[in-house]
């Protein structure tokens, strides 16, 4: 990622000693993009949203090598495991009926996915803006292969900071010329998320639960109408 450009904190060395491994990285001097941008001006909250959809396309064409396991068989098995552990968990979301029809409803749309190379936790959170004004990516612990659409699993937190930033990454990344398909994707993607993230939330308690509910709720939010793809956060702004 460094190699083809991508602003991010550079490995200077690696190595192992007696109790692990160590990773020395460059220090950047900035500020927490979560808390920055949404006290920008609108112009330039659009600015570093353009930025970061170029930066994820940039990630994206890191394409998957070797033999790996078509993304169809391999998310359904994630989903099918996703929805186990719901069914199982003592609480529940109000309204979770949306986003088990969406699940079922986008299921198929998985079939020949391209995979590529993730970020792994791609969002607002994971990004800070340095002295220059730029966008400087953090936290790549997550990092692995899959579609590349549904490294927007986690653009709700980006939306919650801000969604001019949040549509224009979208807009950014397809070019402003977004397929259709995408929207069904992305609905399946956070309902997917939405689904597994209760039953992770409760072992770190109440806080984090309320965190999770309230976040379903915006989600179901998003669609008032349920045969509506795009989302209100996404239709509501124009740039």
């Amino acid at each position: 990622m460094a190699g083809l450009g991508v602003p991010m904190s550079r490995a200077i060395d690696m190595g192992r000693y007696e109790r692990g491994i160590y990773s020395l990285q460059e220090w950047i001097e900035g500020e927490d993009a979560e808390a920055l941008i949404p006290t920008l001006p609108t112009n330039e909250q659009a600015r570093l949203g353009n930025m970061a959809g170029g930066i994820l396309k940039t990630i994206h064409s890191i394409p998957r090598s070797g033999e790996f396991e078509d993304w169809d068989t391999l998310f359904n098995r994630k989903i099918d495991k996703r929805i186990q552990n719901y069914l199982a968990c003592p609480l529940t979301y109000e309204g979770d009926a949306f986003f088990f029809r969406a699940i079922e409803r986008h299921r198929g749309l998985l079939k020949n996915r391209p995979q590529s190379c993730h970020h792994g936790d791609y969002h607002v959170g994971n990004m800070m803006i340095d002295r220059d004004s730029q966008l400087v990516l953090i936290d790549f612990d997550r990092l692995d292969f899959g579609d590349p659409w549904e490294e927007f699993n986690r653009l709700f937190w980006s939306v919650k900071a801000s969604a001019i930033f949040a549509k224009a990454l979208v807009d950014a990344y397809f070019d402003s010329l977004i397929p259709c398909c995408f929207w069904e994707l992305f609905q399946l993607y956070i309902s997917v998320g939405a689904l597994s993230s209760l039953p992770w939330a409760i072992p770190f308690g109440d806080k984090d639960v309320s965190n999770m509910r309230e976040m379903a709720g915006i989600l179901l939010d998003w669609y008032p109408k349920e045969d509506e793809c795009i989302p209100t956060w996404y239709r509501g702004h124009s740039i």
